[in-house]
Formats: structure tokens, C-alpha cells, sequence
């Protein structure tokens, strides 16, 4: 039975199951038929988002933890980008530690959880609605604890995830969080159709993306050599470039940061007077500060570089593994599928349990 599709010079190419490939693997290679399916799940023929939400909404509130966090990241900034609406991100635990947090009106909440039984995600809802604020839950299991006490709620259809770290979780997350934005876009009349149809490519773009692993696993190869990895940004692929920080640092143990790229040229950047590599990651043309940034680590650290997406013929990097897609939005989620196969081989290389890492557990009920 046929379980992952590569795509190499136009044609499909079967790779065949394998029962000693992890469940990481196993649901890293499931997303572009789970995000097909997500797509057709909340979208209808005539390209109408079937989502039930509140309509006089002025700001959004993201609400999330770990890997659902970085999730949350990415929506806020499509919400001002996309939609014109305030929005931003907070930490669970953050926000039961506040004193005072937003509670307007015209606010709508959204929690996103997996599992929706994240034990401080759920005490940060039940402070919303103590509030009196809207809420709004986005996870992947139904019946959930959140699924229960949100009044408005979206469901990830990303199936059972076995392995710890999350993989296709996160990205039926994105997905959901991207329809959510483009629902409120064309509530304020903005055309989204364009939107959507780059949506539709996610699938087979995923999939192109996957004919990148031998590429990728070369790469995973010499980060593992490293007990210190960089991951720098900016703008939107920031939120990515915290993901790919967790990811690595959860499967393989290696001490991974994230910075913004120019706040990390304020102090920040004296760790790698240590033995280090550093990636950065870009969705977009690299600007030319960044450009002058990455070339100054260069000059001065002799620091390895490694970049992923965002190739510049103006910046000396080690290695470049880019993809092209239709939309910023479309190759936020390749540059996801990257990263993941990234932590994935970087893990193996170091012959990490990438199911089961030490001293990490996953809430699932």
C-alpha cells in the first residue's frame, strides 16, 4: 500500500510503507492528503468557509502553548496582514499570570489546543469566559474538554498523532487558522478568491516539497554535529522559525534559539563566540538589512549558515534549500515541511527516539 508521494521532474514516484519509519515520519508524509481533506471539510463548492463565528469582532486574542503557540503567531500576523484586524498572541500560562488582559467586547478569543486538554489553555479559557469574553476553540479532538466549554469551535480532522512531536497537528492548525482569517476578510468585503485557490495547491505543493529530503537529510547531517543551532527571522516566518527551534530541540536535545534576526544583533549574538550553526529562515525575498545582518555574523562569527527559503546570490550561505510557490501563505506551509524533516533526520543522525523523546509525554484523551 502505497503511504508517501514524492514528485521528481513532473512525475509521481510511490514509496512504499516501511513499518521501521517512526509515526513522526509516517505523519509528516499524511499532510497533503490530511490538508486536502481539511480543505474540502470546511469549504463547500462555491469556495464558502462553513465556519460559525461571531461577525462584530474588532481584535483577536490567540491563546495557545508550544507548538499550537507558534500556530497562534503565524494567525495573528495574517489577521493585520490579511484581514485588517488587530491580533495577537500570548502564552497560556502568561495569560493566567496577568493581572489584567484585554477584555473588550468587540474581542473574540481563540484557543488552540491538539488535544484540547491542555490543562493551562483551558484555565485561560475559563478566565475569558469568566470575562464575559466570546471563545473560540481550534484542536483536533471533538468532545474535548475545550471542545465542550468554547462557544464557537473548528475541528483540526487531523486524525490520531502518535508521535510527540507535532507534525501534521500543526499544520491542520495553520490551515484552520488561515480559513479563520480569510471567513473574517470576506466579512469585510475583501476578495479572497485568489486566496483560496492557492489554498487548493497545498496539497500537491506539500508534496514537491518532499522530493527536497535527500537535500534535507544531507543538511540534518552536518546540524548535528553542532550543540548550539541559531534560528533566526523576521515578519511572519518568525512563528516558523520558533517551531523549527522546538522541533529540533524536542527530538534531537540539541540547545536550539529563536530570534527575530535584528533583535538578535543586539547582544544576543555573542553566543555564537560558541561553537554553533545558524539557519535562517525567510517565506520572503531576503531584505537587504537582513542581507547586511547575515552578512555581518558571517564576517565577523565565520559562523556556519544555512538558509531555508528566501535564497540571495548577495548572501554567502553553506547551504540553501528553497521551494517556489504561488503565495507567501503556500510556501509558509512547504517551509514548515521542511523544518520537520529537518528535526526528523537531524534526530535520526544523533539515533534520538523521535516518537518518544526523554522526559516528554502527549495529551491525548
Amino acid at each position: 500500500m502505497p503511504a508517501f508521494v514524492y514528485i521528481k521532474d513532473g512525475e509521481y514516484l510511490k514509496v512504499f510503507t516501511d513499518n521501521k519509519k517512526s509515526c513522526m515520519e509516517h505523519e509528516i508524509f499524511e499532510q497533503p492528503e490530511i490538508l486536502g481533506n481539511l480543505f474540502n471539510t470546511h469549504v463547500n463548492d462555491n469556495n464558502y468557509i462553513l465556519f460559525d463565528i461571531p461577525t462584530d469582532i474588532e481584535k483577536i486574542v490567540f491563546v495557545a502553548s508550544g507548538s499550537s503557540y507558534h500556530c497562534a503567531r503565524f494567525g495573528a500576523d495574517l489577521f493585520g496582514n490579511i484581514a485588517n484586524i488587530e491580533a495577537r498572541a500570548i502564552y497560556s500560562s502568561e495569560f493566567l499570570l496577568k493581572a489584567a488582559v484585554p477584555h473588550e467586547e468587540t474581542i473574540l478569543y481563540v484557543f488552540i489546543t491538539q488535544s484540547g486538554e491542555t490543562s493551562d489553555t483551558n484555565q485561560a479559557l475559563k478566565r475569558a469566559k469568566k470575562l464575559g469574553m466570546r471563545t473560540l476553540c481550534i484542536t483536533n479532538k471533538k468532545g474535548s474538554t475545550i471542545w465542550n466549554a468554547a462557544d464557537f469551535k473548528i475541528d483540526c480532522c487531523a486524525g490520531e498523532e502518535k508521535s510527540i512531536a507535532a507534525t501534521k497537528s500543526l499544520t491542520t492548525q495553520m490551515l484552520c487558522v488561515t480559513l479563520l482569517v480569510l471567513k473574517y476578510a470576506a466579512h469585510k468585503g475583501i476578495d479572497i478568491t485568489e486566496y483560496i485557490s492557492n489554498l487548493k495547491t497545498l496539497p500537491e505543493k506539500i508534496r514537491e516539497t518532499f522530493s527536497l529530503h535527500k537535500e534535507i537529510k544531507k543538511l540534518a547531517k552536518k546540524l548535528a554535529k553542532f550543540k548550539i543551532i541559531v534560528i533566526t527571522a523576521d515578519g511572519i516566518s518568525y512563528a516558523i522559525a520558533k517551531e523549527a527551534s522546538l522541533k529540533i530541540k524536542e527530538t534531537s536535545y540539541i540547545c536550539t534559539l529563536s530570534s527575530i534576526l535584528g533583535e538578535f544583533m543586539h547582544g544576543h549574538v555573542a553566543v555564537l563566540n560558541n561553537k554553533a550553526a545558524q539557519i535562517h529562515i525567510s517565506i520572503d525575498k531576503l531584505s537587504e538589512t537582513a542581507i547586511k545582518n547575515l552578512n555581518k555574523i558571517r564576517e565577523d562569527y565565520n559562523t556556519p549558515l544555512y538558509l531555508i527559503g528566501g535564497s540571495n546570490s548577495e548572501t554567502q550561505s553553506d547551504c540553501t534549500i528553497d521551494i517556489e510557490a504561488s503565495s507567501s501563505i503556500v510556501k509558509s506551509f512547504c517551509l514548515i515541511t521542511i523544518i520537520q524533516l529537518i528535526a526528523l533526520e537531524t534526530a535520526q543522525a544523533l539515533h534520538r527516539n523521535v516518537d518518544k523523546p526523554h522526559g516528554l509525554h502527549k495529551v491525548v484523551k
